[in-house]
């Protein structure tokens, strides 16, 4: 028999049992479009992850930390073991062992400016923060105001939604999130432009009128701050900061260096500003450093290294979140098979009831001299048709709910003020992939049908009523 045949017959005997077949098949849809939904979903957060950091540089940044400062990821933050894990690294990285006895170096603006002339630093800036009070019309909001230097903020790290960085380092204006316009009752970032924000700060006060106010309080409930206010003004609103924007980025409120400087305020970006000297060149709990490509980042953090500070880079867990990617894959994928699982049932039972009602049937067939081959490749068939169709559909299935969600999604999203994004992603192996393992599927859950068929005696099926 040619292929052709094969493909008649088969095609043939399930257009017959069309309600059968439509059943069996809408089995294998709702398998293969529940698989193909969860997988688009995995490789939706992979890219919008990944070429997010590769739009923000995310993977040219690379974090430096004062020897005895706050601890990188995976690192131990026990003070007695600092000397020896520095040790350690030195060995791990093949270059000198720093001397526990040896005093740290201080992360100052020398040491900034040192890590500035390496090669292939294209910029490096300190990260500085205060806790502020922001205050737009009635409403007020507590929030972590970042430093960030005019030049940096203009390098494209920030996503703007409207307006511009500020110019210099040296007026009073600002960058916010939109996100935090969004709280303070601003829904449109264009209405914000131009509009004053009063930015309050809080600093120490030991004073010998708050001393006494603390002695002479109520329940001793007083305390030694001072609250001081500054107008700033809105000249740019950005997309997403704060916990979920750029690495560098963990404010939702930017100001240049030279209006900071001018202010008071009380400087916690960790708990080591605690434990900071009072006198002497203030130092930094950390400072990032934008390197002009990936492929500089080993270099540049093993020249930082060598000058006794720590480092910490995003391409350092390139490879852990891969494997964590994965095995979000394989969670998906186990999730999908159920469905795949029960449609593989479903295929059996057609197979083998179509055996039995096609008894007689097979008993002719191979009487006039058909081998247990064609009967098996014309049960095969029926079986891929099933996942072929399945395959198609179900792909469908998978890419209209998809839509749908995204769609949903992007609706409730919008509400908060994040942007809109793709949540789904269909790569043509994925497209391609899940056609052909619903065809395996089928071809695999009709293997035993069609050995069943062919094992049919002829005599005994002529002789079937």
């Amino acid at each position: 028999m040619r292929i052709s045949d094969y493909i008649g017959q088969a095609c043939g005997n399930l257009w017959k049992k069309k309600l059968r077949t439509f059943l069996t098949t809408s089995g294998v849809v709702i398998g293969v479009g529940a698989l193909v939904c969860m997988l688009a979903f995995g490789q939706g957060i992979q890219r919008n992850v990944t070429d997010q950091f590769k739009k923000l540089d995310l993977f040219n940044y690379v974090n430096v930390f004062a020897a005895g400062g706050p601890d990188r990821p995976g690192e131990s933050s026990d003070p007695d073991d600092d000397g020896g894990r520095r040790a350690e690294h030195g060995r791990r990285r093949g270059g000198p062992v720093p001397d526990a006895n040896q005093p740290s170096p201080r992360l100052d603006a020398q040491a900034l400016e040192r890590i500035g002339e390496i090669d292939g630093v294209e910029a490096a800036f300190p990260e500085m923060r205060f806790p502020a009070q922001i205050r737009l019309g009635a409403k007020e909001l507590f929030t972590l105001v970042q430093v960030l230097p005019a030049d940096v903020g203009r390098s494209g790290l920030i996503t703007l939604r409207s307006g511009a960085c500020y110019a210099s380092n040296e007026p009073n204006e600002l960058v916010i999130s939109d996100s935090l316009l969004h709280r303070l009752g601003v829904k449109d970032p264009e209405t914000a432009l131009g509009t004053k924000i009063e930015v309050a700060t809080l600093t120490l006060d030991f004073s010998f009128t708050r001393l006494l106010q603390m002695v002479f309080s109520s329940g001793g409930q007083a305390l030694p701050f001072a609250r001081e206010n500054y107008a700033f003004t809105v000249v740019g609103v950005a997309g997403r900061m704060g916990f979920m924007g750029p690495l560098p980025m963990q404010s939702d409120v930017l100001i240049p260096p030279g209006a900071a400087a001018k202010m008071r305020k009380l400087s916690l970006t960790s708990v080591w500003d605690l434990f900071a000297p009072s006198g002497g060149t203030a130092s930094y709990s950390a400072v990032t450093v934008k390197v002009k490509s990936p492929q500089q980042v080993e270099p540049v953090k093993k020249e930082i290294e060598s000058q006794g500070f720590r480092t910490f880079a995003l391409m350092d867990q390139l490879e852990q979140m891969r494997i964590g990617f994965l095995i979000m894959d394989m969670f998906l994928i186990a999730v999908g098979m159920i469905g795949i699982t029960v449609a593989s049932l479903g295929i059996v039972n057609t197979m083998v009831m179509s055996i039995l009602e096609r008894y007689r049937e097979i008993g002719i067939m191979k009487a006039v001299g058909a081998t247990d081959g064609d009967v098996q490749r014309i049960f095969l068939f029926e079986s891929g048709t099933i996942g072929l169709l399945g395959g198609l559909f179900g792909l469908s299935l998978g890419w209209a709910v998809s839509m749908v969600i995204n769609e949903v999604i992007n609706i409730l999203m919008a509400r908060q003020g994040a942007p809109r994004m793709d949540y789904f992603s269909f790569p043509w192996w994925l497209c391609l992939g899940a056609i052909l393992f619903s065809i395996l599927v089928s071809l695999l859950a009709g293997v035993y049908p069609t050995r069943r068929a062919a094992r049919v005696d002829p005599v005994v099926a002529l002789r079937h009523d």
